[in-house]
C-alpha cells in the first residue's frame, strides 16, 4: 500500500476514520483453511454504532424480527433487510412480491416463537455465515465522509491482493479448492482487477442496496442450501433430509 501510494497510510494515520475501537481486522477470525467464501462488500458503514469492521453486519441492529415483520433496526440497514428478503425468498420463506412489513409478520411471529429454529438477532446471522466459511471483508476497511469509497478502495487493493495470494496458497497447498469470492457492487468488483483474482471462482451480483439483488439468481442459488435464517442445529436437519 505504501508503495502504490506513499501518502495514503501517513494520511490515513492522522485522519478521523471508521471503525473505532480496535475494530479495523475485526473480519480476520477464520482461520485460513476454514475459509470457503470471502464476502467482498464497500465499506464500513458511515456510523460508528454501525461499522463493525465486519462487512454488512451493521452493529446497530440487535434483534431481526418484529410483531410486524423485520425490526426497526433492520429496516434502517438497507442493504442487511435486503439481505434477509434475499435469504426469506431463497429458502421458500417468502414469495418476492409479498415482502411488505405486513406480508413478513407471519414469518416473524414464526420466528420469535417459543422453541423456534430461527435466529433472531443479527449476532446469531454473523455466525451462521462464520459457520458456512465466510470471510467478511470489505473492499476498503475504513470510512472517511471526506474521501469517496471508490478511491478508498483504490489504496486497498494491494492488501486484497496479499490477502487472496494467501488463502490460494493455503489452499493449493492442501489440495482443496479455492475459496469462491462473492463479490457485491462495482467497488467489491474491483478485485477483479487483481491478477490473482484470475485463479477463484465467483459469483458476482448488484450491490444489495438494490431491490433486484432481493431476487437475484446467481445470490439465490448460492445461498438457499446454507438455510441461514435457520439455528445451525436446524439448517443440518434441513440438509439431512434433502440428502
Amino acid at each position: 500500500m505504501a508503495r502504490l501510494d506513499p501518502a495514503y497510510l501517513p494520511g490515513l494515520d492522522s485522519s478521523a476514520y471508521l471503525p473505532t475501537g480496535g475494530r479495523l481486522f475485526a473480519a480476520f477470525s477464520l482461520p485460513l483453511q476454514k475459509v470457503r467464501y470471502v464476502l467482498v462488500g464497500e465499506g464500513p458503514y458511515p456510523r460508528a454504532a454501525s461499522a463493525t469492521g465486519v462487512c454488512f453486519m451493521d452493529g446497530a441492529v440487535d434483534s431481526l424480527w418484529s410483531e410486524q415483520g423485520l425490526s426497526k433496526a433492520v429496516n434502517r440497514a438497507t442493504s442487511l433487510r435486503n439481505f434477509i428478503k434475499m435469504l426469506l425468498v431463497a429458502g421458500d420463506h417468502a414469495h418476492p412480491q409479498h415482502l411488505s412489513a405486513g406480508a413478513l409478520a407471519t414469518v416473524a411471529q414464526q420466528a420469535q416463537a417459543n422453541g423456534s429454529e430461527w435466529i433472531r438477532s443479527r449476532a446469531e446471522l454473523q455466525d451462521r455465515l462464520l459457520d458456512n466459511g465466510f470471510l467478511l471483508l470489505n473492499a476498503t476497511l475504513v470510512f472517511r465522509p471526506e474521501v469517496p469509497p471508490v478511491k478508498e478502495a483504490k489504496a486497498w487493493l494491494p492488501f486484497m491482493q496479499t490477502v487472496l495470494t494467501a488463502l490460494a496458497e493455503q489452499a493449493e497447498a492442501r489440495g482443496a479448492a479455492l475459496p469462491t469470492l462473492v463479490l457485491w457492487g462495482k467497488i467489491a468488483a474491483q478485485v477483479d482487477l487483481l491478477p490473482v483474482s484470475a485463479r477463484f471462482p465467483k459469483a458476482v451480483s448488484e450491490h444489495p442496496y438494490n431491490l433486484t439483488f432481493i431476487t437475484n439468481p446467481v445470490m439465490q442459488t448460492l445461498f438457499g442450501p446454507m438455510h441461514l435464517l435457520r439455528t445451525k442445529s436446524a439448517a443440518a436437519k434441513v440438509e439431512a433430509q434433502l440428502e
